[in-house]
């Protein structure tokens, strides 16, 4: 039985950083996923493959998984490479591109 631990980025639809700072302790599958032939669904029998823990930092997700015997792997989040910018930078005169409309 093994674990990935990761931080979840921000979604398509959010401009904030609110529920950004979750650490997830998720297991990986045992067995493949099989479709159903009737209506396509797809199934597994590995009952793991749907809990996924919720913690408020790495280190507390990293003890439960010590503390159980779970082997883990751990996903350090990206870091955003967006430059902070207030709206008159747009307008400073040392600029590098002169500012047109």
């Amino acid at each position: 039985m093994s674990a990935r631990i990761y931080s979840p980025s921000k979604t398509a639809m959010q401009s904030g950083k609110a529920k950004t700072g979750l650490w997830i302790l998720e297991f990986d599958r045992e067995t493949a996923r099989t479709i159903d032939p009737l209506m396509g669904y797809t199934s597994s029998a590995d009952p793991l493959a749907q809990i996924r823990l919720k913690f408020s930092s790495r280190d507390d997700a990293v003890a439960y998984a010590e503390k159980h015997g779970i082997a883990y792997r751990l996903d350090e989040p990206n870091q955003t490479k967006r430059r902070v910018m207030a709206y008159s930078d747009n307008f400073k005169f040392d600029r590098k591109a002169p500012w047109t409309h």
